[in-house]
């Protein structure tokens, strides 16, 4: 995974109470005396989860879907199957299920975690982490912590901190003009308005509003607007939509820009990037 130092939205840890057994087998992960607990969800679309958050850190892992999660302030993240997102602890969050959902939550204490990002990223899983995370569900919330079930966890633990974070994040400006351009955008994904334009419409130079762009969110304009169209687009490839409709939708010139921009982004074609991986 990838450490950044970025702030993101916190809350202040609530205090430790005494809680019973009946507690721990009704539902409160943060309670279990172990490492971690892991919990199976399936939702249908459209379900929303309102801003909330944990005192652990949580890895969501989508086997079937596609969700957004976002923290309050700071943007959101497309979470497409076979992927998870690293929420650390105390960072607000939402969760909207863009499809139906079949995921995972693993909750991890805060000493099990350490080490870990301190922002929230999509994590690439690999097929070991799933295999491990399918095993691990199957455990008690009290799993033998000096057995074979607590070296499941380590090496759970140390295959999590290797890797490697998916670029799947749209950062939210702080201001509030650049936040109604940004909307705007995000509306009409098609947009191909060059940044003098949006300049005009604030009434700054292209150059300030260039250097205030990237002061916010950590993007150029033109970065930024491809990976909000990258976004939109994953939502629509996993919705059935086809490739040339979303290349059109999107403002590429032609499909196979499109489809250049996306392999160039993923790493994969947008035929491909749905299919189960096979390798590590």
């Amino acid at each position: 995974m990838t450490k950044n130092n970025d702030k993101q939205t916190k809350i202040a840890p609530w205090p430790a109470h005494w809680v019973s057994k009946a507690d721990i087998q009704a539902g409160k992960p943060e309670e279990v005396p172990r490492k971690l607990v892991i919990r199976h969800f399936g939702h249908e679309a459209n379900h929303y989860s309102p801003y909330h958050c944990h005192s652990w850190g949580q890895l969501l892992f989508i086997s079937e879907g596609l969700v957004q999660v976002s923290a309050r302030d700071i943007g959101h993240w497309i979470v497409p199957p076979q992927r998870a997102v690293w929420i650390p602890p105390f960072i607000e969050h939402d969760a909207l299920a863009l499809q139906r959902l079949q995921m995972h939550n693993v909750y991890i204490c805060p000493e099990a975690a350490a080490g870990m990002p301190d922002n929230c990223q999509v994590v690439h899983i690999t097929p070991l982490l799933r295999e491990l995370i399918m095993e691990l569900s199957k455990l008690p919330r009290l799993y033998d912590e000096n057995g074979a079930d607590s070296r499941m966890v380590e090496v759970f633990l140390d295959q999590l901190k290797t890797t490697p974070e998916v670029p799947l994040h749209l950062p939210q400006p702080g201001s509030e003009r650049l936040q109604k351009l940004t909307l705007s955008l995000q509306q009409n994904p098609d947009d191909n308005r060059p940044l003098q334009y949006w300049a005009d419409q604030i009434g700054c130079s292209e150059r300030t509003l260039a250097r205030r762009f990237h002061k916010e969110t950590g993007m150029t304009f033109g970065q930024w607007r491809q990976q909000a169209r990258l976004l939109e687009a994953l939502s629509r490839i996993a919705g059935g939509q086809s490739i040339a409709s979303i290349a059109q939708d999107l403002g590429y010139s032609s499909q196979s820009a499109f489809i250049s921009m996306f392999r160039k982004a993923l790493g994969k074609t947008p035929a491909r990037y749905f299919q189960p991986t096979d390798t590590n």
